[in-house]
């Protein structure tokens, strides 16, 4: 008779994910994380246009409550996992825990398409709306390529260098620049509920457009709007209490941004839609609108604002990015380097300059190869959103697959996964076979890295089994925890 496997020990000498800063983060900077990679003021102004534009001001309110219901109900689904383990690797680690290593590194990739995909056009976003910015106080030539590319590259710079300066600097930035752009979009929103339309009627851009290309795709964009709200799952084991801060942030943070959104969708449906004379085909309709009705100062702020947002949720995305890398080096999954932490600032250094080299390269070379800067965003935001959905569908499954596992299951959530993860792959499916025009190009990408993936881990299933077995990482209980003599370092 074979001797039993040996569980693994309560206690460890040394953690697994060492190098980190550990249980150093107060709640704030942990909610900071989630929301900045979210974006919601960036987002607030940026998205709802493009929904509005395809279905229209009434289904737009719609759309985003729903999203908005979608994303809590995938909240309560992780947060169990994220009440019994500290880890770096967020949802790829919290897979690995409920469905096993051969699900989680597709999660992994797809996770990471996501992250490396808002990061993309955040920084194309900060170009901008940068330079948007400094059109609209009356400096001209900042609207060209170069100086967009010159900008994101200065942005991309002082990214890294917060990043690794540590993930309290950094995440206090992000706290620090969204609180202020929330509070110019809500003045933004109060300024055009007040003003309201011209009672002129609905330009044709945003009448209504029945059909299901244009819902099933409004839906994805809708939902886009709200992911990121997990990237706190990857500070959890440098979180100060991590199985009350975390799972707290998961829960609240789709709330609020869905509050935000149904304020500023109700307020830019009554403004567009008020014979503002915009030209169709605007890539900026809510700066052309103020500038239009003389608000040039509103503009520039808005614009300021907006880029500020998303250099916020670049900062916060790749923070998440380069923890799922971390993990991976860790397990020996990713190459080693990217596992190493910095000696002196305990943050995955090595892993930063090479994500944000990629990310930085990705959306220079889009500039430079003629995309317009709107498409482009929206083309890396759409690939994002499809990153993120492809990791939510697994955790839907791996939250009550986890709670089985050590004997706590759940008839409620054993449901409510099995309907989510349902509505996400309809979502996916239907957005899939609209007739949008850059779909396919998306759906390739995507489809080649998760292609990628399963390759990868077949080739680990043959030739490196226990790397294999490897994967799920988590931060452990040390003695010196169980001693309270812990330096935390």
């Amino acid at each position: 008779m074979p001797a039993p496997t040996p569980s693994p020990p309560l206690v460890v000498r040394r953690s697994s994910l060492r190098g980190l800063t550990r249980r150093k983060l107060p709640f704030l900077p942990v909610f900071a994380q989630s929301v900045a990679a979210i974006a919601p003021s960036g987002t607030a102004a940026v998205t709802p246009p493009f929904v509005i534009s395809a279905v229209g001001g009434g289904a737009s309110v719609l759309a985003f409550v729903a999203a908005g219901l979608l994303a809590t109900c995938v909240a309560l689904l992780i947060r169990p996992m994220a009440q019994r383990l500290a880890v770096s690797g967020g949802l790829y680690t919290y897979v690995a825990q409920g469905l096993g290593p051969t699900v989680a590194i597709p999660v992994g990739w797809s996770a990471i398409v996501g992250y490396g995909s808002v990061s993309v056009a955040g920084l194309i976003a900060v170009g901008t709306y940068a330079g948007q910015f400094a059109e609209t106080a009356g400096l001209s030539g900042f609207g060209s390529t170069a100086a967009i590319v010159a900008v994101l590259l200065i942005a991309a710079a002082v990214a890294v260098l917060l990043m690794v300066r540590g993930i309290r600097v950094s995440a206090g930035a992000t706290l620090l620049v969204e609180c202020v752009s929330v509070a110019v979009v809500l003045a933004l929103m109060i300024y055009l509920l007040t003003r309201g339309g011209g009672g002129a009627g609905l330009p044709h851009e945003y009448t209504e457009r029945p059909g299901t290309g244009n819902l099933a795709m409004s839906a994805v964009v809708a939902i886009s709007a709200f992911v990121g709200f997990e990237s706190a799952t990857t500070l959890s084991s440098e979180s100060y209490r991590p199985f009350r801060s975390v799972p707290r942030t998961l829960v609240w943070t789709p709330v609020a941004a869905a509050a935000i959104y149904v304020v500023a969708v109700v307020a830019e449906s009554i403004a567009l839609g008020g014979g503002s004379a915009l030209s169709a085909g605007t890539e900026t309709p809510v700066t052309d609108l103020l500038l239009r009705q003389d608000a040039r100062v509103l503009a520039a702020v808005v614009d300021l604002g907006i880029a500020a947002s998303f250099f916020a949720c670049t900062i916060a995305s790749t923070n998440a990015l380069v923890r799922v890398l971390f993990t991976m080096g860790r397990e020996r999954i990713a190459p080693a380097v990217v596992g190493r932490a910095h000696r002196r600032f305990h943050t995955p250094a090595h892993a930063i300059v090479l994500a944000m080299g990629v990310i930085t390269g990705c959306a220079v070379g889009a500039l430079l190869a003629g995309t317009e800067p709107q498409d482009g965003i929206r083309s890396f935001l759409t690939l994002s959103a499809l990153g993120y959905l492809g990791s939510y569908l697994p955790a839907c499954l791996a939250g009550p697959a986890l709670l089985r596992r050590i004997h706590e299951s759940s008839r409620a959530l054993n449901v409510l996964g099995a309907v989510t993860a349902v509505l996400l792959a309809l979502l996916v499916g239907a957005a899939a076979f609209s007739n949008q025009s850059n779909n396919a190009e998306l759906l390739t990408v995507y489809a080649a890295v998760l292609g990628a993936s399963l390759v990868y881990t077949a080739w680990l299933r043959v030739f490196a089994p226990d790397r294999l077995r490897g994967i799920g990482i988590y931060d452990e209980p040390r003695r010196t925890d169980l001693l309270q003599t812990a330096t935390f370092r």
